[in-house]
């Protein structure tokens, strides 16, 4: 079964990325698999108030995931895999990756206009010729309409 990974936060891109993944998840028997990274806070010098900063990032994360699955659920009938890890991206999406070998694209959305975004810069540049799977990037400036067309 192919299964496309797809890495979300609170960027429009991402929302693309998801619904064309999912779209094409449906129309191709696939699975969506969903990253959802919390990045690691830097070090404050009482422990309290990093356990809180970390437990808000954690519940912000846990609360896009439940808006995701939702509209997921609603619009495409789709039970996505989700995982929510803590730390830096690009190693936490490698290891994704090399952990599953279904896993057949990774779907990442451009950003609108001006640079394409970190993650999309990353695996289309650097590190495009060594990764198991096709990057399939995605513009964020589809309409909604034009992403069902092309998904």
């Amino acid at each position: 079964m192919r299964t496309y990974l797809v890495i979300l936060d609170d960027t429009e891109e991402s929302e693309v990325a998801l619904r064309f993944a999912a779209r094409r998840a449906a129309k191709t028997g696939g699975a969506v698999e969903i990253l959802v990274i919390v990045p690691r806070q830097a070090f404050v010098a009482w422990g309290g108030v990093q356990a809180t900063i970390e437990s808000e990032s954690r519940e912000h994360a846990e609360a896009l995931v439940a808006r995701t699955l939702e509209t997921l659920s609603a619009e495409l009938g789709q039970h996505p895999r989700v995982t929510v890890k803590q730390g830096d991206a690009v190693p936490l999406i490698r290891e994704a990756l090399v952990e599953n070998p279904e896993i057949g694209a990774l779907v990442l959305g451009a950003a609108k206009t001006g640079s394409p975004g970190p993650l999309v810069a990353y695996f289309a540049g650097v590190e495009s010729g060594s990764l198991p799977c096709p990057v399939m990037i995605v513009p964020g400036s589809l309409s909604r309409d034009a992403l069902d067309h092309l998904s």
